[in-house]
Order: structure tokens, then sequence, then C-alpha cells
């Protein structure tokens, strides 16, 4: 069995594009959708229509309640995706599972981890400066809840944090993926990551996607309002936040 898994697109088509043709090519027996999908400015409409179509979202991202309005907060930002996109999309988004378990129960996937997508699952803040650390063990194992491998669970995959982790805690193999765009490393790459089931087994393969970042500055530059579309241009062109 084998699984696509594709996390914050962050409202940009382009990378959206390019990580669907990507995974047309692995050809997966399915594809899941880690939320945060459409809070950016690199076409956000047309990044919900092609996850509409081929990539619907399974689990409520933190922006995502944003968009949905149940978090405060950014309101501009709010308001002119609310504009951009289909009216429906608020209350699809508000719907949203925390999480969704697949594969007989053995994979679970979420945003950021069970409990909220808000928290982060491998990384824990430190200090009033928002710095972080990698989890310790007992801090993943508590946040994972009752998905535990004694109880079913084999594979646990997150988004949120934009970075490419992995960690086995209890014998739970624990997955951040990722991200499709606005990544925090310097590698301007769309993300996504693929599960693979053999004689029993999980294995996780961290997959990296070029994809024209030129054409996406160029978008967000042209139609996201105020100071956005730089902002969002030069997070996208660096691979990392500005």
């Amino acid at each position: 069995m084998r699984l696509a898994i594709l996390g914050d697109v962050h409202g940009n088509r382009f990378a959206l594009e390019a990580v669907l043709a990507d995974i047309r090519a692995a050809a997966p027996d399915q594809l899941l959708n880690l939320g945060d999908s459409v809070w950016g400015a690199a076409d956000p409409a047309g990044a919900w229509a092609l996850q509409a179509e081929h990539a619907p979202v399974n689990v409520r991202g933190n922006t995502g309640e944003r968009v949905a309005g149940l978090r405060e907060g950014k309101a501009a930002m709010r308001d002119w995706l609310l504009a951009q996109l289909p009216a429906q999309v608020p209350g699809l988004l508000a719907a949203l599972p925390t999480f969704v378990d697949v594969a007989g129960g053995e994979v679970r996937v979420c945003h950021g981890s069970p409990r909220s997508p808000w928290e982060d699952l491998l990384l824990t803040e430190e200090g009033e400066d928002d710095t972080t650390r990698p989890a310790h063990f007992r801090e993943v194992r508590e946040r994972l809840g009752d998905f535990t491998y004694a109880a079913g669970g084999r594979v646990c995959v997150v988004g949120h944090t934009h970075h490419e982790m992995l960690a086995v805690v209890d014998g739970v193999t624990v997955v951040n993926a990722g991200p499709v765009s606005r990544q925090k490393d310097g590698l301007p790459l769309a993300r996504w990551v693929l599960l693979t089931r053999r004689n029993g087994t999980w294995a996780a393969e961290f997959r990296r996607t070029p994809y024209d970042v030129a054409a996406a500055a160029a978008w967000a530059r042209a139609h996201a309002p105020g100071s956005q579309g730089e902002f969002e241009a030069a997070w996208l062109t660096a691979g990392r936040e500005p």
C-alpha cells in the first residue's frame, strides 16, 4: 500500500501543480491532505480548485481555522481570501476533523498534532522569543494521545511546522512532512511524503519537487493586497520567511 501525503499548500497553485504531477507519476493508492490549504497569495482560488478536484483537505489546519472564522487575527488577509474563494470554503474548513485514521487505523494524519492544529508535534517552543527545540520523546508521546503501537498505530504524519522531520516514539513512527509552499529551510522546493507499506511495515520517503517559483512570485506581486504580495514573493523566492 502506498499513501501520498501533502500539506501546507498555502494558496500556492504553482507549487501544487508540480506536486500533483509528481504524485500522479508515483501512482499511490490514496492521496491525503494535511490542511493549511489556502492561506497564501500565489493564486489561492486556483490552489483551492485543484485541491477540491484532486486532493480534498482531510483535516483542519490552523490557518484553515482562521479562514473559517474559528480564530481571530489577520483580518485583512482573511477578507481578501474570502473574496477570492467560493462562498462555501469557510464552512467546509470548519467542519473538518482534527485527525483522520486510514489504512485500518495504522496511519493517523493531522495538521499540527492529534490534539490541535496549532500544536507542534515534534517541536517545542521555549522562551519568549518563540525559539523551538526538538520535542522530548515523552512530550511527543503525550501529544499523540491514544494513538499507540499497542492499539495498532504505526505512523502519524503531520505538517504545520514546515520542517521535514522523523522520529520513532514507543514504536510509532512520527513524520513531519515538509510544506508544499512557504518553505523554511532556504530551499524553495515543494515537498510531500510517500508512505509505503511492505511486508507489514511502513517506510517514509520525503519528496522534493521543483516548481516555477518566479511565476508564483509574480502572481503574488500582481494580485495580492498591499504589502502582502511582496512579502509572499520574497518568502517563496528565498525559501524562508522574510
